[in-house]
C-alpha cells in the first residue's frame, strides 16, 4: 500500500529527473541469465553471462573486495594480472595500464588509453578513478580495444564499475575493518522502499591510515591518509521495465604521500651504464641521517606533502521499454578539485647543487555527458545496440613553483606561476550487432565515428628572464585542434556446446588529439599530438563444464598501436622535466588465462596468469632529445619493454568454508601473486627496475548465520619488500613510493548483514 507521503517524493523525483535529465543503466545484479553460479556483466549494455561474452574479461565481485581489504584500483591491480596501476605522489599522477598499455602525463589535455567507467559514465581524467569505491556491486575489466561502446578514449581497455542498484526490500549492511600500523575503515549501506514505486540506496565511508614512511624532521609517519565519502540512488519504477535513478556521490581525500623515498643518490645512464654520483645530495641525506636503500622508508622534506582531492557528481538514467525495445538515456555531470603542496627536491636541507623547492598545484575540473541509446531484443537474426554521444570537459590548472638556490653564499629565490585552461569537446554515433546465422555461429560487427575538438590557453610569468633549476623564462600560447576518426569491431562467435564458445575479433581503438599542457610548458610544446591509434587481433576460448564446477578462459592477442602519446624524460638546467610527444609505433602481445574450479562443497580454487610482451617497436626521438638515439639514428629503446608492463603476472587463490556448528561456519582463504621485472621507464635506465616479487596474502572467517562474519587477515606474510614505482627525483638521485603492504602486517574485517 502506498504511503501518504508517497506522491510528492513521486513528484519531487520526477522534478528532478525534468531538471537534470539524466546516467547509466546497470542490470539487475539479481538477474541469472544461464547457470546458477553464472557471473553476470553488462560488458555489451546487455545482461549477459561472463562466459558467453566475446571479449576478455575479469569480474569482481565488490563484496569479494570489501572481505579482502581491497579499496580502490591500486589494491585491485595487485591481484588482476592483465591490470596495473601506476603510484604517484596525488591522485593527478596516478594511472591505470591494461596489457601493458597506459598514459603516463599530467597533462589536462591528453586522455587515458584505459578509460575508467562508472554506471555508464566515462570518467576525464584518471585522477577521478583513483579514490576509494563505495558501493560497487562488480569491476568489470574490458581488455584490448573498447571504444566501440565505451566511449572516447578506450584504445587499450575499460575499467567499468557498477554501483549497486535500490531494492524494493528493507537491508542493508556495515563493514568495520581495522589494521596494524592504526589503519581503519567504517562503511554502510541502508536500502529499501519509500512506497511502491521508489526505493532508495545510501552508502556512507569514513577511513584513516597513519602512514608507512617516517618523516625524521617533523618525527611523523606520513604516506597514509583520510577519506570519506558517501553515493546515493533514487530509483522510481512507476511500471515494468520502466526505471529512472537519481544518483549522487561525493568523496574527499587527504593523503601526505612523500614525493622522494631516496633509494640511491646516483643514477646509470641507459644504454652506456655509466655512473654519475650527486654528492651534494649524498651529503644533504647524510647530515639528515637518511641512508637511501631500495627498502628505505625515512624522508626528510622541509614539510609534509598535502594533497586533497574532492570528486563528486551528479547522474540520471532513464531505462524506458518501448515495446520489446529499450531506451536508455545517461545524463551526468561530474566535478573534480586536487590541491596539491608538494616539496619539489624531496630534502629539508639547502646545499650548493641541491636546490630547495616548493611546489603548490590545483586543478578544477568539470564535464557533462549525454548518451542516448537503444537496445533491440535478443534472440533475431539480428540484435543491436545503436546510440548517440555527447561529452565536454573544461579543465582549469594553477601550479606555483618557488625555488632557493645557495649561490656565493647567498640564497637566490625565483618564482614561476602558469595558469592554463583545456576544453574538450566529444560528438559520436555508435552501435554494434550481433548477426546471428544459427543460434550458434554469429558474428560481431560494430563502430563509432568519433569528432574530437581540443582547444588550450597558457599563461607563465616567472620572475628570472634566463630561467632557473625547475622554472622556465614567461611564456604565454594558445592553440585549438580537432579531429574526426573511428573505432571498430568486426567478429566470429561459435558456440562449440552450450556452456563452451570460441570468439575471434579485429578491434580498431582510438584516443583523440592532446596537448602537452603543463607548468614548465615550452615553445616545442605548442604542436598537439596526433590521435592515438590500435589495431588488435584477438582469439578466445571461455565456458564452464561439470555444472559450472569449472570455469575458464583463454584469450590470445596482439595490438599494435600508432601514434602512441608517451612521456619522455629530459633535462632542463640539471634538473628533470618530461615532454609529452607521439612516440611512435608500439605492441602488445600475449595470452591471457583464468580458471576457477569447485572440487568440493565449500572449496574454491581460482587463478589467472598473463604473459605479456608488450614493446616499443618504433621509438620517435623528440627534437632535441638528448641521448636518444644512436648514429644511425635508431633510438636505444627500441625493442625494450613499455613501462609498467611486466612480461608475467600471476595470481592463485583459494578458500575453504566448512561448518563447525549449526550456525558457524569457517573459512580458510589464502593468495598469492607474483610478477617478473617490471621497467617504470620509457627511457629503460637501469637503476628504475623493481625485480620479481611475490606476495602471500591469508585469512580465516568466522561466517554465521545471522548475515554476520569476522575476519583475521595477514598481508605479505614473507614480508616481501617492492616498490609499486620508481623514478628520477625532480633535482638528483633515485626515488620510490612506498606500498601499505611494503612490510607483513595483520588487520581484522567485521561485517553485518540486515
Amino acid at each position: 500500500m502506498r504511503t501518504e507521503t508517497g506522491q510528492p517524493l513521486r513528484l519531487a523525483l520526477l522534478a528532478g529527473i525534468a531538471a537534470v535529465s539524466a546516467p547509466a543503466l546497470a542490470a539487475d545484479p539479481a538477474a541469472d541469465p544461464g547457470n546458477e553460479g553464472d557471473i553476470v556483466v553488462t560488458a555489451r549494455f546487455r545482461t549477459e553471462s561472463l562466459t558467453d561474452v566475446p571479449i576478455a574479461i575479469t569480474a569482481v565481485q565488490g563484496e569479494d573486495m570489501a572481505q579482502r581489504g581491497l579499496s580502490n584500483i591500486q589494491d585491485l591491480s595487485r591481484s588482476v594480472p592483465t591490470l596495473d596501476f601506476r603510484a604517484g605522489s596525488s591522485n593527478k599522477d596516478r594511472s591505470s595500464f591494461i596489457r601493458g598499455v597506459g598514459t603516463i602525463t599530467t597533462s589536462p589535455g591528453v586522455e587515458p588509453s584505459v578509460a575508467t567507467v562508472v554506471d555508464g559514465v566515462v570518467l576525464a581524467r584518471p585522477g577521478q578513478s583513483t579514490l576509494d569505491l563505495l558501493d560497487v556491486q562488480r569491476i568489470e575489466i574490458l581488455r584490448g580495444p573498447q571504444g566501440t561502446l565505451f566511449g572516447k578514449n578506450a584504445s587499450a581497455g575499460v575499467i567499468s564499475i557498477v554501483s549497486r542498484d535500490p531494492s524494493q526490500t528493507f537491508g542493508g549492511n556495515a563493514l568495520a575493518s581495522w589494521f596494524e600500523g592504526n589503519e581503519w575503515r567504517l562503511k554502510a549501506t541502508v536500502t529499501g522502499p519509500i512506497d511502491d514505486e521508489v526505493s532508495y540506496l545510501l552508502t556512507g565511508l569514513v577511513s584513516q591510515y597513519d602512514g608507512n614512511v617516517r618523516n625524521i624532521k617533523t618525527d611523523e609517519d606520513v604516506n597514509g591518509y583520510e577519506r570519506r565519502g558517501v553515493r546515493g540512488k533514487l530509483r522510481y519504477s512507476p511500471a515494468p521495465n520502466v526505471n529512472f535513478t537519481l544518483a549522487g556521490d561525493w568523496a574527499y581525500a587527504y593523503e601526505n604521500v612523500p614525493t622522494g623515498v631516496f633509494i640511491s643518490t646516483q643514477r646509470v645512464a641507459f644504454p652506456s651504464g655509466a655512473i654519475s654520483q650527486n654528492p651534494a645530495l649524498a651529503g644533504v641525506l647524510a647530515s639528515e641521517g637518511i641512508t637511501p636503500g631500495l627498502n628505505n622508508r625515512e624522508v626528510s622534506p622541509s614539510f609534509n606533502a598535502d594533497v586533497r582531492d574532492k570528486n563528486g557528481g551528479l547522474s540520471f538514467t532513464a531505462d524506458v521499454a518501448l515495446g520489446d525495445y529499450t531506451l536508455t538515456s545517461i545524463t551526468a555531470k561530474r566535478w573534480w578539485d586536487n590541491v596539491q603542496h608538494q616539496d619539489w627536491d624531496s630534502t629539508g636541507t639547502l646545499a650548493v647543487g641541491v636546490p630547495a623547492g616548493e611546489d603548490l598545484g590545483r586543478v578544477a575540473s568539470n564535464q557533462f555527458s549525454q548518451e542516448l541509446r537503444l537496445s533491440s531484443p535478443e534472440g533475431q537474426f539480428i540484435d543491436y545496440v545503436v546510440g548517440l554521444y555527447y561529452f565536454t570537459t573544461v579543465a582549469r590548472e594553477r601550479y606555483q613553483r618557488d625555488v632557493t638556490q645557495l649561490i656565493g653564499g647567498n640564497q637566490i629565490r625565483n618564482s614561476g606561476v602558469a595558469n592554463y585552461r583545456t576544453e574538450l569537446r566529444n560528438y559520436s554515433v555508435f552501435g554494434e550487432a550481433n548477426i546471428n546465422f544459427t543460434e550458434q555461429f554469429r558474428a560481431i560487427v560494430g563502430g563509432r565515428l568519433i569528432r574530437d575538438e581540443l582547444n588550450y590557453n597558457h599563461a607563465r610569468v616567472s620572475d628570472t628572464a634566463t630561467g632557473v633549476a625547475g622554472i622556465r623564462p614567461s611564456f604565454s600560447s594558445s592553440g585549438s585542434t580537432s579531429a574526426t576518426d573511428y573505432s571498430a569491431r568486426l567478429g566470429l562467435q561459435y558456440d562449440i556446446s552450450d556452456r563452451i564458445n570460441a570468439y575471434g575479433t579485429w578491434s580498431r581503438g582510438y584516443k583523440g588529439p592532446a596537448y602537452n599542457v603543463f607548468f614548465n610548458m615550452q615553445a616545442f610544446d605548442v604542436n598537439p599530438l596526433d590521435p592515438e591509434t590500435s589495431s588488435s587481433f584477438e582469439i578466445g576460448l571461455k565456458g564452464s563444464a561439470f555444472d559450472n564446477l569449472v570455469s575458464f578462459s583463454v584469450a590470445g592477442y596482439i595490438t599494435k598501436f600508432t601514434g602512441f602519446q608517451a612521456n619522455f624524460q629530459d633535462e632542463y638546467l640539471g634538473t628533470l622535466v618530461t615532454r609529452l610527444i607521439n612516440a611512435g609505433d608500439v605492441s602488445t602481445r600475449g595470452i591471457d588465462a583464468d580458471f576457477t574450479v569447485r572440487p568440493l562443497e565449500g572449496l574454491q580454487l581460482s587463478g589467472a596468469v598473463a604473459y605479456t610482451k608488450a614493446r616499443i617497436d618504433q621509438f620517435n626521438c623528440p627534437a632535441n632529445g638528448v641521448n636518444c638515439a644512436d648514429a644511425s639514428g635508431n633510438a636505444y629503446v627500441n625493442g625494450h619493454p613499455l613501462p609498467f608492463a611486466p612480461d608475467w603476472k600471476f595470481n592463485l587463490d583459494g578458500s575453504y568454508s566448512f561448518p563447525v556448528s549449526d550456525s558457524f561456519d569457517l573459512e580458510l582463504q589464502s593468495d598469492f601473486t607474483w610478477r617478473s621485472d617490471t621497467q617504470f621507464s620509457i627511457t629503460q635506465t637501469p637503476d628504475t627496475v623493481q625485480p620479481a616479487y611475490g606476495i602471500w596474502n591469508a585469512s580465516v572467517a568466522i561466517l554465521a548465520d545471522g548475515g554476520w562474519s569476522v575476519r583475521g587477515v595477514v598481508k605479505n606474510i614473507a614480508n616481501q619488500h617492492y616498490s609499486p614505482a620508481i623514478a628520477y627525483g625532480s633535482v638528483a638521485g633515485v626515488s620510490r613510493f612506498v606500498p601499505r603492504d611494503n612490510d607483513r602486517f595483520f588487520g581484522v574485517i567485521g561485517s553485518v548483514n540486515f
